[in-house]
C-alpha cells in the first residue's frame, strides 16, 4: 500500500505542483488550510505531513501545535518561502523532522519525503 502524504498550503498552485511531483510515488492528500488539515488528520491515516508555515487564519506553527494533541507521531516537514531563521528554528524546536525552502526542486522534495518515510 502506498504511503500517504498530506500537503498543507494555502496556495492552490503549490498544492497542485506538489501533488504532481509526489503523486507518482505516494497517495497525496491536499488541504488548503490548517483547519482542513486537522480535519483530515483526525479522519484518515497519514504517514507524513508537508506543512506550509505562512498561512492565513491558522499558520503552520499553530496547526502543528494542534496536531501534536492527537497526531504527535506523524512526521512533519515544514515548507517555507520566507527563509526566516526564527520560523525554521521554531518549527524544528517544536519537533518538525525537517524543513524545505519554497520553491523546492522536485528531486529534493522527493528525496526528503523518501528519507522521512523510510525511518
Amino acid at each position: 500500500m502506498q504511503k500517504r502524504v498530506l500537503v498543507v498550503d494555502d496556495d492552490d498552485m503549490n498544492l497542485a505542483r506538489t501533488k504532481i511531483i509526489l503523486g507518482k510515488e505516494y497517495d497525496v492528500l491536499l488541504a488548503n488550510s490548517g483547519v482542513r488539515a486537522l480535519h483530515i488528520l483526525k479522519n484518515q491515516k497519514v504517514d507524513l505531513v508537508l506543512l506550509d508555515i505562512d498561512m492565513p487564519l491558522m499558520n503552520g506553527i499553530e496547526t502543528f501545535e494542534h496536531m501534536k494533541e492527537f497526531a504527535a507521531d506523524i512526521p512533519v516537514i515544514f515548507l517555507t518561502a520566507s527563509g526566516e531563521v526564527e520560523d525554521v528554528v521554531g518549527a524544528l524546536l517544536l519537533g518538525a523532522v525537517n524543513y524545505l525552502r519554497k520553491p523546492c526542486p522536485p528531486q529534493e522534495l522527493m528525496k526528503r519525503v523518501a528519507q522521512e518515510l523510510e525511518r
